[in-house]
């Protein structure tokens, strides 16, 4: 009795299975991925695609499961019918880029790009992808892609972290701070973050050490007007720079800017520290950057000390998203 209770039952599933639709199979194996089961995820997957083997959107995601089982040839096999059709984004094309990658195809995972961004002229995602395979093969004008990619994307946020590292590393202090303050409100809690605060920490001692030596960098524009306004609290960075210290200077540089050079330059990051600053927050804000990248543990008293100020910054800064609008790319 027992056993034909199961044998119905099996048939019961089986059934089931063969009546689900591909887009509640595909549901299903994402399912299966995000429990990091991709042999099943492919089972259901390669089911969705005899039943619907045009679908693009069961393709990338049976590609993406093969990437994950390392089965890179197959991944790509399933993926090229995407990305030759109609139906490819740009995520496909920086799928099919990282397969080739995984595959140590580098010239083919250009092409791919090439390819992407032709199609997605406007991907910040692509140029990231694209500006990274370049910089792991020691190509320097990768620093093009990702200024490419913040220019016509200006909301994605990995292009201003690789230029902050970038810029950091080639010491222009200017963008690297620039674009680092900017990746950090937009991934304020990613695994990249505590990076970046040590980039900016150094990165306004390297600036501020820099403009008090003999040989002064000449600049124009809107780095040119960044690093006169900045520069002109020299005076404050006597006893060194601290959080507390370059609280003080970038208070008076938001108070500067703004009587001198935001008509011209209007500039979304100096606006939101604008609202910072009148909001009462501004002091925590920078123990946010500054305080948790110099000292830890003294940036955790600080805490103890101000719980209130602590609390009101951290509830506004989870309650909004950080975004870059278009139109303000001055490099």
């Amino acid at each position: 009795m027992k056993r034909l209770l199961f044998i119905y039952l099996w048939m019961m599933l089986i059934t089931n299975a063969g009546a689900q639709t591909p887009r509640e199979l595909q549901e299903t194996a994402k399912t299966f991925m995000k429990q990091g089961d991709y042999t099943n995820a492919v089972l259901v997957l390669n089911r969705a695609k005899q039943l619907a083997p045009n679908d693009g959107s069961v393709l990338k995601d049976l590609a993406l499961a093969l990437y994950y089982m390392r089965d890179y040839p197959k991944a790509l096999e399933a993926l090229q019918p995407v990305v030759d059709g109609d139906q490819s984004d740009d995520q496909s094309f920086q799928l099919a880029a990282n397969i080739h990658v995984a595959m140590q195809q580098a010239k083919d995972a250009e092409k791919v790009y090439k390819k992407g961004l032709k199609k997605f002229p406007s991907s910040g995602m692509l140029y990231n992808g694209y500006g990274e395979l370049l910089w792991a093969q020691k190509q320097f004008n990768a620093i093009q892609q990702w200024e490419k990619g913040i220019e016509t994307d200006p909301a994605y946020p990995k292009n201003y972290y690789n230029a902050c590292r970038y810029y950091y590393f080639t010491t222009d202090r200017v963008w690297s701070l620039i674009y680092g303050e900017i990746y950090l409100n937009m991934e304020p809690f990613g695994s990249s973050t505590p990076e970046i605060k040590d980039i900016l920490l150094e990165g306004y001692k390297k600036l501020f050490a820099e403009a008090s030596s003999e040989t002064k960098k000449e600049m124009t524009g809107f780095a040119g007007a960044f690093l006169k306004t900045i520069q002109a609290q020299l005076p404050q960075t006597l006893f060194g720079l601290n959080a507390e210290t370059l609280t003080m200077i970038r208070t008076r540089f938001i108070l500067d800017w703004f009587e001198q050079h935001q008509h011209q330059f209007p500039y979304k990051l100096f606006e939101y520290q604008q609202q910072l600053l009148r909001s009462g927050l501004f002091n925590a804000y920078n123990q946010w950057i500054f305080g948790s990248a110099q000292n830890l543990q003294q940036y955790n008293r600080w805490i103890n000390a101000h719980p209130e100020e602590y609390e009101a910054f951290t509830r506004f800064q989870r309650s909004r998203v950080f975004k870059m609008p278009e139109g303000q790319f001055y490099k």
